[in-house]
């Protein structure tokens, strides 16, 4: 078991910045760092890899270099990463920031990784090839929605949590339930803080930069148009000229595979940002679903003052230390 609240939470304590898509998380945990002696580190699936830069809206080399962050360009596009791995390199992190006398501030809103944060992961069984092929091709015969009801049989609870769409996970799951006759939801809750009554001082604090729907879609057209003008296609177009293709995982980013489509002459200019956009805000909507299901997440509305976020950061890290 990895980071359980059972042996000792090692994110007990830390503040975490998340929020949506395009909610600006990044930019005020860089100020907030700045002033605080803090150091960044990122909760963030896309922003582990190299040279996806544009799309994943990764901060800059100029922010970078105003404050230390962590996990940030650390793979190669070719390369994919697992929960665990990052559960590993945060609490390596953590350590380090922590022995320099210096605050870490997590930021993202990946929701695996902030899940993994707060109950730790539990050893499941191992990857088996063949049993994942023979799952997939069934998914592609049946389609999503009739192998979905498959998971729904031997496992509700995960199949309750998992959309027909996300065949990945809902491969894996039957795929778990097949190598030991245990549904993934048992595997995964052994242990584990209910997580509507997690202990507060056994858990990372969360919060939310919550914003009015239409200003946030406003906002997330806005970035998508600003990284198209930024060379964004051409940041794709260099990714698929690597020697290595990039992974199944790194091409899960928002907009790479519509871009993809546009540089094969699939869809036009309008066609990419539309789909791009609404694509982006429907992640978006996901993303608050879930934090709004976590009752450990506090919303702080987007308009909060700096000088409060400032005040909430020095009260919880001085009522924890």
């Amino acid at each position: 078991m990895i980071g359980s609240t059972k042996k000792g939470n090692p994110f007990a304590g830390v503040p975490v910045i998340s929020g949506p898509t395009a909610s600006g998380k990044s930019n005020l945990a860089l100020r907030l760092a700045e002033e605080l002696n803090g150091e960044i580190i990122s909760v963030d699936s896309m922003t582990l890899y190299r040279d996806m830069n544009i799309g994943t809206a990764k901060p800059t080399r100029e922010e970078q270099a105003r404050v230390p962050h962590h996990l940030i360009d650390v793979l190669d596009p070719s390369e994919s990463a697992h929960v665990a791995w990052w559960l590993e390199q945060a609490q390596r992190v953590l350590a380090e920031i922590r022995s320099r006398g210096r605050l870490p501030i997590f930021v993202g809103g990946t929701p695996m990784y902030l899940k993994a944060m707060i109950h730790g992961l539990f050893d499941s069984p191992p990857v088996d090839v063949q049993i994942r092929q023979q799952l997939e091709e069934q998914a592609a015969q049946l389609g999503n929605e009739a192998f979905h009801a498959q998971l729904k049989e031997v496992d509700p609870i995960t199949a309750s949590r998992l959309h027909p769409n996300d065949v990945r996970r809902v491969v894996r799951a039957l795929e778990v339930y097949r190598l030991s006759g245990k549904p993934l939801s048992a595997w995964q809750t052994q242990g584990w803080f209910d997580e509507s009554q997690p202990a507060a001082d056994q858990i990372p604090k969360i919060w939310v930069i919550d914003w009015p729907r239409q200003e946030l879609h406003q906002r997330i057209n806005q970035r998508v148009e600003a990284m198209w003008q930024a060379g964004w296609v051409e940041e794709v177009r260099q990714l698929l000229q690597r020697e290595k293709p990039p992974s199944k995982e790194a091409l899960q980013a928002l907009g790479y595979s519509e871009i993809i489509a546009f540089l094969k002459g699939e869809k036009n200019f309008t066609q990419t940002i539309e789909e791009i956009s609404a694509h982006t805000r429907q992640f978006a909507k996901r993303q608050m679903t879930w934090f709004r299901g976590l009752k450990v997440c506090e919303f702080v509305p987007a308009k909060t003052s700096y000088e409060q976020w400032v005040e909430k950061i020095v009260e919880f890290t001085s009522a924890s230390s």
